[in-house]
């Protein structure tokens, strides 16, 4: 028999969250994870899977549906382009970006690389943005990115690679290869980024080094004494040992790309890393300057904000006269809060970087009218059928604020979306909360502050503030709220069953009747299900059991007994029939 061809083709991109390819195939996220926990995959709504996973899982749920690879889009952010350097060109350090899941010591790893202390600093000991340092070893100037481990910073990993020359994947020795591991090494893959590994955590009792070479090799990085090219470095963060060796490493992986950079006779440029507001100081941004010099003076454009840089410091805050290539900043100065990840240039003076900035400003603008009006209809149709949480974001950073929106974007399915009406860099200001107050809205404060005046404004306005540092715990508050949107669920359990052997009275709400018990038990108050020839009839309430003319409070399996049932109309009960008695219960779901 031929093989009947599909019926429906849905497209996937290279990877998915469980909770899209579950909307993708129209059925439930749970249903889903079943089908995939049958296969040996653990994962929850929000994680994200390859897509030749989506396409065996996809098969098995619907064979007749086809899964195709999405062609992937041109990407939004901006990657590191490739400049064509002249002999003049000057060797400059590398840019190596330490990467991996949480809590695996990406952060310590550097603490013992810069001999100083960062993670305690940390809210829950996770790395909630973009750290930029520079150290010396070996005479030789290296400069780092930390990037957060949660897989709430997809986006700041994503440019941690692009802005990268070596990718350090760091993986717990007693933990081994995670999904925000396998992101990273997928992150750094598609930037085209040289990695080394740096096995932590060897002095942990539960170290297994061959169990984790052997999860790098499934995931594409086999090891050299495994015969592959990918360099591992065993090391522990804590006892500070291997630290030098994997310096070593990362340089040699760096001098086999004969790293140069153009310095003079052409404007600076780089990429911005961060931004935020800083009291006294307007907008601040941590910038990595990849060609020219950046001096103080310097009018930059990035995006649509421009600056005339007014004071350039490193990252650990000491004012320096100017940056070249591979130079992590910190620079004030900006009239607008630039955008994570934009490309500065330097501008000869500043009516041309207003005149520049405002173009790219305009583009932005333009750039986020891109739907169809069938689109738009299709999108106001979806919303009006959801139940929406309205929100409001303030975050210290870009980047965080970034993280914050994208990952409550995850949170939405067909019945509840995390709305945000307001988003914004800096602390919780008075038009926050009356934005909040004409909205409906709970404002959100990730890492800033909630001066005690907007504290007393909101509690007049009944408006909700909710603080956090650490961004998982922000995000199952919004979704806590978002369950108490949902529908709650009616769950029926049976109870017992019964054979109809005699009928004795049949009132217009009323029915009188008796017979075995055939599974279970039975009690007032349960609900009566009445079926004929395997069809259900009518629905009713069981009001009184009786027992050789004794009321009673149950009857079991086998017992011969009467019973009463209210009804909201006549129903007409033939001996034969039988009757279903379940319980039901109002149960609250949650995301």
């Amino acid at each position: 028999m031929a093989e009947e061809a599909p019926t429906k083709t849905i497209q996937v991109e290279e990877v998915i969250t469980v909770g899209d390819l579950a909307g993708k195939l129209d059925i439930p996220a749970t249903a889903l994870i079943t089908e995939l926990m049958k296969n040996g995959v653990m994962a929850t709504v929000n994680e994200k899977i390859d897509f030749d996973t989506a396409e065996i899982v996809t098969g098995e749920i619907d064979p007749s549906i086809k899964v195709e690879k999405k062609a992937a889009e041109e990407k939004k952010h901006v990657q590191r382009e490739k400049r064509e350097v002249s002999d003049k060109a000057v060797d400059r350090p590398p840019v190596i970006a330490v990467m991996g899941h949480v809590d695996h010591g990406k952060t310590s790893l550097l603490d013992a690389i810069r001999e100083a202390d960062v993670a305690a600093g940390e809210a829950g000991g996770i790395t909630q943005h973009i750290s930029a340092y520079q150290i010396t070893h070996s005479d030789r100037v290296m400069t780092f990115l930390d990037t957060p481990g949660h897989e709430a910073f997809a986006a700041l990993r994503q440019h941690g690679a692009d802005l990268t020359d070596v990718a350090v994947i760091v993986v717990a020795a007693d933990d081994g290869v995670k999904p925000q591991t396998k992101e990273a090494i997928r992150f750094a893959q598609n930037s085209g980024v040289k990695m080394v590994v740096a096995m932590n955590k060897m002095d942990k009792p539960g170290a297994d080094a061959n169990r984790v070479k052997q999860e790098l090799s499934d995931n594409g990085l086999l090891t050299e004494e495994w015969g592959g090219d990918t360099i591992v470095v065993e090391v522990s963060a804590t006892k500070k040992t291997g630290i030098d060796k994997l310096l070593d490493m990362i340089l040699l992986v760096a001098d086999v790309e004969e790293l140069k950079a153009e310095v003079e006779g052409i404007p600076a440029e780089g990429i911005i890393i961060e931004a935020h507001k800083e009291q006294g100081r307007g907008a601040v941004a941590t910038a990595l300057v990849e060609h020219g010099k950046l001096t103080p003076g310097s009018l930059i454009v990035a995006g649509g904000a421009y600056a005339k840089i007014r004071t350039l410091e490193t990252t650990t805050g000491k004012t320096i006269k100017e940056a070249g290539p591979s130079t992590p900043v910190t620079i004030s100065g900006f009239k607008t809060l630039p955008r994570f990840g934009d490309v500065f240039v330097a501008q000869k003076n500043e009516k041309e970087a207003r005149k520049l900035a405002e173009a790219n400003a305009q583009k932005e603008n333009d750039g986020r009218l891109d739907m169809s009006s069938t689109e738009l209809i299709a999108m106001i149709d979806k919303q009006r059928e959801q139940q929406a949480f309205n929100v409001i974001i303030k975050s210290d950073v870009q980047g965080s604020l970034k993280s914050v929106v994208d990952s409550l974007a995850t949170l939405e399915n067909k019945e509840v979306i995390a709305r945000v009406v307001g988003k914004g860099v800096g602390d919780i200001s008075e038009s926050d909360v009356m934005m909040a107050a004409s909205s409906g809205a709970t404002i959100y404060g990730f890492s800033v502050e909630l001066p005690i005046s907007i504290k007393k404004l909101a509690a007049r306005e009944g408006v909700r503030i909710r603080t956090y540092k650490v961004i998982y715990e922000l995000i199952d508050d919004v979704k806590d709220n978002m369950s108490e949107l949902l529908a709650p669920e009616i769950v029926e359990n049976e109870a017992g069953r019964l054979l109809v052997k005699g009928v004795f009275m049949i009132g217009r709400n009323q029915v009188i009747c008796g017979g075995e018990i055939t599974k279970g038990k039975i009690t007032p108050g349960l609900v009566a299900k009445v079926t004929r020839d395997k069809e259900e009839i009518a629905e009713a309430e069981l009001t009184k059991v009786q027992k050789q003319q004794s009321e009673v409070k149950e009857a079991v399996e086998g017992d011969m007994c009467g019973i009463e049932l209210k009804t909201d109309k006549r129903v007409v009960v033939e001996e034969g029939d039988r009757i279903e008695f379940v319980s039901r219960e109002v149960v609250s779901r949650s995301l």
